[in-house]
């Protein structure tokens, strides 16, 4: 199983080879505009990371969990620079 750290770094290189900046990739990939990720636009980020097919549903599943401070099992831009943040320090 890929640790975190590696998912996590996995995400940094998308951002930073993909995008301009991090709000860039998050309106990427909020497809429907809402200002929130899903699990399945997560599934579609962690695609363009190149994390394995097979593991996409459960990562997407437990980065919600980590990262979904208010409870709603989706991830807002707040949420996501909480992560990006992690994957700087």
């Amino acid at each position: 199983m890929l640790t975190k750290e590696t998912i996590l770094h996995k995400i940094q290189i998308l951002i930073t080879k993909q995008f301009e900046t991090p709000e860039d990739a998050f309106a990427f990939f909020d497809k429907n505009g809402d200002g929130k990720l899903s699990k399945s636009e997560i599934v579609k980020l962690l695609k363009q990371a190149e994390i394995s097919g097979f593991v996409r549903g459960l990562i997407s599943r437990r980065l919600i969990e980590g990262y979904d401070k208010d409870g709603d099992k989706l991830i807002n831009w707040e949420e996501f620079k909480s992560a990006i943040n992690e994957i700087n320090e």
